[in-house]
């Protein structure tokens, strides 16, 4: 609806994103780029693009004969190519799952699995008493081929996010108590707990993850893959601190008598590693400034390591809940940058882009912009992931023209992230946000900072992961996408226009009288989009809304005590 009344219905191509006509005759170094990574990138890019318009030009259209042309890409693409289709279909289960259904007949494992991963998407936030998504995919998490179960594991991950639905605990516990079960079978399983029990502090799931490393052997350890482990349990304490409530510091020691058998195998930076990420996600977006000085000092250690880098992803967790820590936090991480081992570089544009989430301010753009043509090239991908991800879904002029010319001169895996971070940019052609604080700020989705989180803890080393096997981790950003708009009902949910003021929203806690809560405001009809630090206030008399903070879907009630002139 909202996209009917702007007019952004037409399905947008990759091509109409890249714009290759507006580099001038540059475009000529990347065509020589492998195909493969190319058609991959397109798949994404055409994934966010269209994300929730369930159509687009590049998978609905394609009739069985240019079937095969999809599929001839190499096998990781073909996952992310059918599970794009869910991204497409996002929140609308009924067309989604008959879609992608015959992709669940096909001989292809990776074609299973990319559409077990869509009807994840799918059904991404959508509660439904039969559990459909549950009773499709569930069969597959034993399936004989890696890929399908790994499809199906994150496919359910994604769609009970946030739920704590006991079914999957113990699906998923089955899997981690395997001593047979390969690695990223249970990486994956341990990720897709930390989503669906999000916050839960719950405490069987953790000791479970944490028994995993008993069977792991000292090769497996070393794997990148798995520092994601410490990211799942951390997400069981998300914002929990180390209250009453929360047994972190339970946790954390039967975590060092584990701690003490594998030490055999773990070295002191590994358990530094996990630390500093449980600590970092326990107080996410608690703005606790004694652990923001904790991590600080963790940075300012001469002999460096890789626990660095979640301390400076922590810092902009902890610092993103209030504006004032923002910019503070903003300015110890320039320092850091400065003078930090190449850990902490690597890590610090990813960390401006959580705290600058689809809020693409003028000075960070600048910032990030530099750093995308920093000599290191991992902190070049991390800077054009980030100027993706502050700029996600606002269609920003400034940060597509930076991107098209860093197309102009990047290639391989570079291109790859230049691509990604377009596709970001025009997310649901610039209707959704990845911002996981709504209600004026007020409060924070768990279960879409837990996407955020995952993503960017694999982002701090993208060879191995996204960039390498498993591209499909950048679907995980599903959970975070929400409509930056507002749109008016009447009480009995019928789309009802009224005019609403829009402006820059205004501090006014603690000031005397009623002061105007905007500034330098324009009057729309609803349905409206709302940017970063934008508010909205009704511009009639005639209805009451039956909630303070005019966002999202708002009920209007008539107002009995209003008579037209």
């Amino acid at each position: 609806m909202l996209a009917r009344d702007i007019g952004v219905m037409e399905p947008k191509s990759p091509e109409d994103i890249y714009k290759v006509h507006l580099i001038g005759g540059q475009g000529a170094k990347s065509s020589s780029l492998d195909s493969a990574r190319q058609n991959l990138a397109a798949t994404f890019v055409n994934a966010f693009v269209n994300a929730g318009y369930c159509q687009d030009k590049l998978m609905t259209a394609i009739s069985d004969s240019s079937e095969n042309l999809l599929f001839e890409k190499n096998e990781l693409g073909k996952a992310s190519a059918v599970a794009s289709l869910g991204m497409i279909h996002l929140w609308d289960h009924d067309s989604g799952f008959a879609i992608l259904d015959k992709y669940l007949q096909s001989d292809d494992t990776h074609v299973v699995a990319g559409a077990l991963l869509g009807i994840g998407m799918v059904s991404c936030g959508v509660k439904n008493d039969y559990d459909p998504a549950l009773a499709l995919i569930s069969g597959y998490s034993t399936s004989a081929a890696s890929i399908t179960r790994i499809g199906a594991i994150l496919g359910l991950g994604i769609a009970y996010a946030g739920s704590r639905k006991d079914k999957l605990k113990s699906l998923f516990l089955i899997t981690l108590s395997d001593s047979q079960a390969p690695l990223v079978d249970l990486v994956f399983s341990a990720i897709s707990l930390g989503l669906v029990f999000v916050g839960s502090c719950n405490e069987e799931i953790a000791q479970s993850i944490i028994s995993v490393l008993k069977n792991l052997i000292k090769a497996e350890l070393a794997e990148p893959i798995i520092r994601l482990l410490p990211v799942s349990i951390g997400l069981l304490y998300l914002g929990k601190q180390e209250g009453p409530k929360a047994n972190v510091v339970k946790v954390s020691e039967t975590f060092d008598e584990i701690m003490k058998e594998v030490s055999k195998f773990f070295d002191k930076i590994m358990k530094d590693y996990w630390d500093v990420t449980l600590m970092s996600l326990a107080y996410a977006g608690t703005g606790n400034v004694l652990k923001v000085q904790e991590l600080l000092s963790i940075c300012s250690k001469k002999e460096g390591g890789s626990h660095q880098g979640p301390a400076v992803l922590g810092i902009a967790l902890i610092a993103m809940a209030e504006e004032l820590g923002v910019e503070m936090a903003v300015r110890s991480l320039e320092q850091l940058f400065k003078y930090g081992d190449y850990n902490i570089r690597r890590a610090v544009p990813l960390a401006l882009g959580m705290l600058y989430i689809s809020n693409p301010k003028v000075d960070v753009v600048d910032t990030l912009s530099r750093l995308s043509n920093d000599a290191d090239g991992q902190v070049m991908m991390a800077a054009t992931i980030s100027l993706g991800l502050i700029g996600a879904g606002t269609n920003n002029a400034r940060i597509a023209e930076l991107l098209r010319n860093l197309s102009s001169q990047e290639h391989g895996v570079y291109l790859f992230c230049v691509r990604i971070a377009q596709g970001l940019v025009h997310l649901g052609k610039g209707l959704l946000t990845l911002a996981p604080y709504h209600s004026d700020r007020l409060l924070l989705s768990p279960v879409a900072l837990a996407g955020l989180v995952t993503v960017l803890h694999a982002c701090l080393n993208m060879q191995p992961t996204i960039l390498g096997e498993y591209p499909y981790m950048l679907y995980i950003l599903a959970l975070a996408m929400q409509p930056r708009m507002l749109l008016t009902l009447d009480e009995d949910l019928k789309p009802l226009p009224v005019p609403v003021h829009v402006g820059q929203a205004v501090d006014v806690v603690g000031q005397a009288g009623s002061p105007r809560t905007i500034t330098g405001f324009q009057t729309h009809n609803t349905p409206v989009l709302l940017a970063a630090g934008e508010r909205a206030e009704l511009a009639t008399e005639k209805y009451i809304p039956l909630t303070p903070v005019l966002e999202g879907f708002v009920i209007l009630r008539k107002n009995p005590e209003h008579h037209e002139d």
